[in-house]
């Protein structure tokens, strides 16, 4: 009903763009944006076919004044907008056609799942290609040019963000989010979100549901804690096993009661690589959901409710009983291109870098393959179940 209500103002929706040569940013959820003489304000819906056809000359040249006319630039904007774009093609894209599964991480909660037949995309939040950096990273233009999945764990900024998705839009084949039916402004769902911009094949699975594609099965998994306490139903893990070899994302998952766990791996069994997010001291209660709240929390009661995820004892009871060979921290928030969503800002001292160090060296003794990401990373692995090939 809302989407189908004056409440849902399409009028409101705009892009902008600009250049950069860095990862400095102005703070995501800061609105409204005012005007400034460097940036193009595109007046469209995040729906709107507009946004493919720029999106798609970064691969396929097109002429100026197509896409100028197409997006409606003003005569006195033209040549800041033409200064946007270059002759130079960037680098081309390295289709794996090996025959093992190659995994990419692109920074947070990002990794790519290839092998020669499908891909995988997990939760993109993704830099840009073409300034140099202090961070090696992958970026947009390593993504295939056909993405066949996106899983999407949750409803958060750093996990669904339009600015890297609406450009990938011509490139995804399906979307896979959380099913809900919840009516819930702090909890919406997303099948409804993600089909008003634009996205024509939006699936939402429930827990413990199953689909299977190539050689690939993918069964979602129950997500507990990090939602400040809330009832929000819209997330769900990710189990992917692509012939024998087994991935377990588990997101910004905090364990709550270990039983629930020990029944999940009754199904789905010990896997072979483990990534979970151990920001364990998140932002409280109100840093996002305050809006939608009708009274004002006390200041302990708000303190005390976060946007957490495992501490090394809560990562450790998912690593006791999903037995993984690697296990990879990931969704902290350190990537440069992280600031503008997160403004988290660590050092050795802060208690989820200590946490997450303490389980890297916890997994390590026991044998374990262990490291909190960070930039990038690229393995190879068999799609039998034995010990990864670093890049």
């Amino acid at each position: 009903m809302l989407y189908k209500s004056e409440f849902y103002n399409k009028d409101s929706q705009s892009i902008g763009m600009w250049i950069t040569n860095n990862d400095e940013r102005p703070f995501v959820l800061s609105t409204p944006r005012m005007a400034e003489p460097h940036v193009i304000y595109l007046d469209i819906p995040f729906e709107s076919p507009i946004i493919d056809e720029l999106s798609k000359m970064k691969r396929v040249p097109q002429t100026l004044d197509y896409i100028k006319a197409t997006a409606g630039i003003p005569q006195s904007q033209e040549k800041l907008f033409e200064s946007f774009f270059t002759e130079t093609a960037p680098q081309p894209y390295a289709k794996y056609t090996g025959d093992k599964i190659r995994m990419r991480y692109f920074g947070h909660a990002c990794i790519l799942v290839e092998t020669k037949d499908i891909s995988i995309l997990v939760d993109p939040l993704i830099s840009y290609y073409g300034y140099q950096s202090a961070v090696d990273h992958f970026s947009d233009v390593d993504l295939p040019d056909e993405i066949d999945y996106v899983l999407i764990t949750h409803n958060h900024q750093d996990h669904i963000l339009f600015e890297t998705l609406l450009p990938l839009r011509h490139k995804i084949k399906n979307v896979i989010v959380p099913r809900t039916n919840s009516g819930k402004l702090e909890d919406p769902n997303l099948k409804l979100m993600f089909e008003n911009v634009g996205f024509t094949n939006v699936i939402a699975m429930d827990e413990m549901e199953t689909i299977s594609f190539s050689d690939a099965v993918l069964t979602a998994c129950p997500f507990i804690g990090e939602h400040s306490d809330l009832n929000i139903l819209t997330k769900l893990c990710y189990h992917v096993k692509i012939g024998e070899f087994k991935l377990l994302f588990l997101a910004d998952s905090r364990i709550v009661e270990a039983a629930l766990y020990k029944h999940i791996h009754k199904q789905i069994g010990d896997v072979d690589v483990m990534f979970l997010g151990m920001e364990c001291d998140g932002a409280p209660l109100t840093w996002l959901y305050g809006p939608l709240l009708t009274k004002k929390l006390a200041r302990d009661m708000d303190g005390s409710r976060r946007l957490a995820g495992s501490d090394c004892d809560k990562g450790m009871a998912l690593v006791n009983i999903f037995n993984p060979k690697e296990v990879y921290v990931y969704a902290m928030g350190q990537e440069p291109w992280c600031e503008f969503i997160s403004s988290i800002k660590y050092t050795d001292e802060s208690n989820p870098i200590v946490q997450s160090n303490k389980l890297v060296k916890m997994c390590t003794e026991r044998g374990m393959i262990a490291e909190r990401l960070f930039g990038e990373k690229e393995l190879l692995y068999s799609k039998e179940p034995i010990m990864a090939e670093m890049n």
